[in-house]
């Protein structure tokens, strides 16, 4: 069964998209920018763009039963790639140890320097 979910306290969609949608035991969460949802504001910072950006997704996860520890697999899209190191450094804040699958690639975003989405295994009751 299919749910679509807009989370309480997640940062507001940009566009006609729930946050996440929940099936078959998986949580799909919609890319994620790096505004923080309590003030509006983003930080001009590479690192806090995307430290704030995960905790976006942690909020989401959150509001439908799941966390970090239960993500599979995450696309990570960069407005510029020569700052995937620095990108990884912060990542690895989040994802210590057995960290999702993960893509990462470059495309022109406005306005922001990271977009995230990812899946999620929802865990069992």
């Amino acid at each position: 069964m299919r749910k679509a979910h807009i989370v309480e306290g997640a940062a507001k969609a940009a566009g006609q998209y729930s946050h996440a949608v929940t099936a078959n035991g998986f949580v799909y969460v919609s890319g994620q920018g790096p505004v923080d949802p309590k003030t509006g504001v983003m930080s001009d910072n590479f690192a806090e763009q995307v430290r704030q950006t995960i905790r976006n997704i942690e909020t989401i996860l959150a509001g439908v039963g799941a966390s970090l520890k239960d993500v599979v697999k995450i696309n990570a899209y960069l407005a510029d790639l020569t700052r995937f190191k620095e990108y990884n450094e912060v990542y690895i804040e989040f994802f210590k140890t057995e960290p999702p699958a993960r893509t990462t690639i470059g495309c022109q975003l406005h306005g922001i320097h990271v977009e995230i989405d990812c899946v999620a295994a929802l865990p069992t009751k």
